[in-house]
């Protein structure tokens, strides 16, 4: 027996005072609510109606069993209600802060075509982490090692000047012109590659190269570190596709092959799956890996 829809049943039969236009009220046929309701009589061991009125009248054990009836009915609603708020509700996503918005737009409506809502929240890495594991959001695109990684975004120098040559070769800011007051230039590190696999990569070349441990540094915000670049002629480690959007020159290091790397991380029985399939080349445009060029349109 279907106890819920027996339930259902014996509520609207009641509160209408007619099996007929009970079932009605419940959506089902007359000669199948009073079915459901002889069940339940049965399920109970006791009388629900008086049969010997041509109205519904409930009997003193329908009485006595019609508001239990009732919870049981409002919390079925409410548990149907909750399951199909959580099938349409929207994926929150931890996403980098160097994803610009008409790419996480693009990714967005890809993902409503797949029949999925995205909750777009820009963190930088450490927080992007953190949201992932109090679950404040169910999914992360993670900073991981090369060697981890689902997306590779490779990594350059972006200056205002146009760089001479197919590379820039850190070497030569121990040489080169002075920068504002005349002091070196200097390599900046934005906050999104603070991580260790990156940061301290660029560490060991600058002191391979001999820099001054001051010429290569961590900004606090990418507007700082641009204001750096923009005013003093400085360098800024970026991605070409953020290279460009900040209407910036950009170049390969020489030295070493350096990247940023991604994976996607859930909580609460998420699938990744969703993330590095059918959205891959989305959320490789939105990072800047060149596999996302495919997406561009």
């Amino acid at each position: 027996m279907d106890l819920v829809a027996a339930c259902r049943a014996f509520v609207h039969v009641s509160e209408q005072g007619s099996f007929t236009l009970g079932a009605s009220a419940a959506r089902v046929a007359q000669p199948v609510a009073s079915r459901r309701i002889a069940a339940l009589e049965r399920h109970l061991g006791g009388r629900l109606f008086d049969r010997s009125s041509r109205r519904a009248r409930l009997t003193p054990f329908g009485r006595e069993m019609l508001p239990p009836a009732r919870r049981l009915v409002r919390l079925a609603e409410a548990m149907e209600d909750a399951a199909e708020q959580a099938r349409h509700a929207p994926l929150r996503l931890a996403v980098p802060e160097v994803c610009t918005t008409a790419d996480l737009a693009r990714l967005d409506v890809r993902a409503r075509r797949l029949g999925l809502r995205l909750d777009l929240q820009a963190a930088p890495p450490a927080a992007r982490t953190d949201l992932l594991r109090s679950q404040e959001v169910r999914a992360a695109l993670v900073a991981v090692p090369e060697a981890e990684a689902v997306w590779r975004v490779p990594l350059g120098a972006a200056s205002v000047a146009v760089p001479d040559g197919a590379s820039v070769y850190l070497e030569t800011l121990r040489a080169g012109r002075g920068g504002a007051a005349g002091r070196p230039r200097r390599l900046w590190i934005q906050p999104e590659d603070d991580v260790p696999h990156v940061r301290d990569r660029v560490f060991r070349l600058r002191d391979r190269v001999g820099l001054r441990p001051a010429q290569v540094a961590v900004a606090r915000t990418l507007a700082g570190a641009l204001a750096e670049v923009l005013d003093g002629g400085d360098l800024l480690l970026a991605s070409e596709r953020q290279a460009e959007d900040l209407g910036l020159h950009w170049r390969p290091v020489g030295e070493e092959d350096l990247a940023r790397g991604f994976d996607a991380a859930t909580s609460g029985g998420e699938d990744p799956g969703r993330l590095r399939g059918p959205l891959r080349t989305g959320i490789a445009r939105c990072l800047g890996d060149p596999a996302g060029d495919e997406d561009a349109g």
